[in-house]
Formats: structure tokens, C-alpha cells, sequence
């Protein structure tokens, strides 16, 4: 097993004029035997990452490490990785067996060696009793499990999964994910996992890498770039619902540190407004995540860090419901709260910030900055 290392790593499609580059200088160290998830929208440059690790695309610039191994000029089989795919790649006309054991094959390793070695992987992933099905036979779950049946028999450095979730209906995807995480703790063999879902990055991975336009935006726990998004970008990307962000500026205010807009002024603490000053920075995002705010009394006497608003609609999921409040004609957020809270649609209701929870974002840039 190895860790994987990329170098400024860049790719640039040749062919199309001024084209901005598909991944671009990408800088990134996998650990050995961590689990690392690279997420963003369709076209932010995961899979094409993804690809050059394992060999399928060239690199423009830049270096990718395996181990020790310099990696850039080597083919996909002397990279000593295995990859599984959105849509299985499995041969329709080979049992689950045969597919399974398909790259030992290739390597002609003895046949008493290769049915060892295709029944302990199946044993593993559950497929015992399967594998002298075809894959037409199986659900996508099972096939799924075959795709990787087949990765993890050849005993690999290093998985690299690409979205093979997200062609499962929902209720598989939560068992899958559960698959993985276990398959994970078992192997413990260095993964690098694709996927525009935050919810499989932030349950199955040991950190995330969020990208967009082929630029890394954050790395980080999913706990760090949950709490602590890095610019607004990450903070609107990661989280169901995504952070409140709301325009105003940062000033001092008859002696007290605040945030200021037409719609509100929020005391905040010095810390947040030293850090804010330290950037030279007076127009700003402020960031909230939904259930950092919450319904108060018209009564509560202390009213530092309430605003007003009004119930637009409410969207119940469950065992919560978020609620989008418009406050005045410009700024609208959403609070989390249990289901057990109970507001109807163009209601007036007054909202309590968490102020210890506050973010807050250079306009300009989008960039953290307190």
C-alpha cells in the first residue's frame, strides 16, 4: 500500500483556444490508508484528477507520486492501482466468477491461487453464493459489489472509485455507503473517492477536497470544511441546507463592535471584529448555517442578536423543518428546526444568531476572513 502525491499537477485539453485548464495545479497528499473524497459540480476537474492517477489521462505539468514512484510516464497496469466505475464495466458474458477474476487471469497467476483468491474476496463483500451468476442476474447493488470484488482481488496500492454510487436508487446508496465504509475499515487500503455527493464525502470520507473550475478550494475534515468553510463557494456547496450568507458591512457602532445592513445590526464580539479589521476588509458576507439560528419570543428582552422576519414557506424533512425567512426586501435565510416549532406561511417572527457561530466573508474575494 502507498499514500498519493500530485505536484502542481495541470491539465489542459489541447484544441481549444484560451481554454482555462481542466484541473489546474492541483497540489494534494493522500496519506496511506486514508479515505479521501474529491467533490464539486459537474466539470470541476474530480474525475479528470481522478483519471490522471490512475493513468488515463496525461498530465500537462506538474508530478504525481505512488509511494516513492514517480508516476506520470508509467501505464495504468504498472501504476499497481485499481479503479471502479460509475457504470460496473463488468463483461455481461462472464459469470460474477470470471469477472472477478478476470486481472488475475491477465496475470496468469496459477488456477488453485485464483479461486482462492475470487472466493475470499467474495466471501468479504457477501457474493459467495452469487458468483456462478451473470451480472444480469444481480441487482446494481450486487453488481457494484462485483466491481469491486474485482479491484480488491488484485491487491492494489491504491483505489480509485469513480461516483460508483450514483447509479443506485437511494435506499442502495445508504447500504453501499455502509459496504464501503466497512470494506475500508477491512482493507485499509489507500482510497480515493469521486462524487458530486456531499453526503457520501462527508460520511465515508477522512477528509474532503472541494473543487471548482479545477482550482481546490478547501481540504479538510468533514467537521473543518462543514464548520469553517474556506470562502462562500465551499459554505453554499457543503451543507443540506447551505449556509446563510447575508451582505452587510463590519463596524463600530456607539462603542460596540457590529454587523450592519438596512435589514439589521448584530453585535458581535471583538475577536470577530479585530479579525475582520486585520484583513482590511469592511464589506462583508456574513455566514450563518441554519440551525445556528433559532425562534425566539417577541418578549425575550435581550434582543443583541435578533432580527425579524417573515415566514416565506416551510420545507418539512423529517424528523426537522427548514423554514426560509425573508428579512426585509433584500436578505433571506434559513433556520433548521425541529418539526415540533410551529409557524405558518407570512407570519412575523423574531430569529436569535448564534454569534459565537459567525462567519464572516471578504465581499470581494468570498474569501474567509473571520
Amino acid at each position: 500500500m502507498a499514500g498519493v502525491t500530485l505536484t502542481n499537477t495541470t491539465k489542459i485539453y489541447p484544441g481549444v483556444k484560451n481554454a482555462a485548464p481542466a484541473v489546474n495545479a492541483i497540489n494534494l497528499e493522500v496519506k496511506d490508508h486514508e479515505f479521501v473524497a474529491l467533490i464539486g459540480p459537474s466539470g470541476c476537474g474530480k474525475s479528470t484528477t481522478l483519471r490522471m492517477i490512475a493513468g488515463l489521462e496525461s498530465v500537462t505539468s506538474g508530478q504525481i507520486h505512488i509511494g516513492e514512484t514517480l508516476v506520470n510516464d508509467l501505464t495504468p497496469r504498472a501504476r499497481n492501482i485499481a479503479m471502479v466505475f460509475q457504470n460496473y464495466a463488468l463483461y455481461p458474458t462472464l459469470t460474477n466468477f470470471e469477472n472477478i477474476a478476470f486481472g488475475l487471469r491477465v496475470a496468469k497467476m496459477p488456477k488453485y491461487k485464483i479461486t482462492e483468491e475470487v472466493n475470499r474476496v467474495a466471501r468479504s463483500l457477501e457474493l459467495d453464493g452469487m458468483l456462478d451468476r451473470y451480472p444480469r442476474q444481480l441487482s446494481g447493488g450486487q453488481r457494484q459489489r462485483v466491481a469491486l470484488g474485482r479491484a480488491i482481488v488484485r491487491d492494489p496500492q491504491v483505489f480509485l472509485l469513480d461516483e460508483p454510487l450514483s447509479n443506485l436508487d437511494a435506499k442502495m446508496r445508504v447500504q453501499m455507503r455502509y459496504e464501503l465504509i466497512e470494506l475500508h475499515k477491512k482493507l485499509n487500503t489507500t482510497t480515493i473517492y469521486v462524487t458530486h455527493d456531499q453526503i457520501e464525502a462527508m460520511t465515508m470520507a477522512h477528509r474532503i477536497v472541494i473543487m471548482d473550475r479545477g482550482v481546490v478550494q478547501q481540504i479538510g475534515t468533514p467537521t473543518e470544511v462543514y464548520t469553517r468553510p474556506a470562502n462562500t463557494f465551499v459554505g453554499s456547496f457543503i451543507g443540506t441546507p447551505p449556509m446563510n450568507f447575508i451582505e452587510g458591512r463590519v463596524d463600530i457602532i456607539n462603542d460596540v463592535p457590529c454587523f450592519d445592513n438596512s435589514n439589521m445590526r448584530i453585535e458581535i464580539t471583538k475577536e470577530q471584529y479585530d479579525k475582520v479589521m486585520e484583513n482590511k476588509v469592511h464589506s462583508v458576507y456574513m455566514g450563518i448555517r441554519p440551525e445556528n439560528l433559532r425562534i425566539v419570543s417577541d418578549t425575550d428582552e435581550d434582543t443583541r442578536h435578533v432580527v425579524k422576519g417573515q415566514v416565506h414557506f416551510t420545507e418539512l424533512i423529517g424528523a426537522d423543518q427548514n423554514i426560509h425567512v425573508n428579512l426585509g426586501k433584500r436578505d433571506r435565510v434559513i433556520v433548521r428546526v425541529p418539526t415540533d416549532i410551529s409557524v405558518i406561511d407570512d407570519e412575523m417572527i423574531s430569529l436569535r444568531l448564534n454569534v459565537n457561530h459567525l462567519l464572516f466573508y471578504d465581499m470581494n474575494t468570498g474569501d474567509l476572513v473571520s
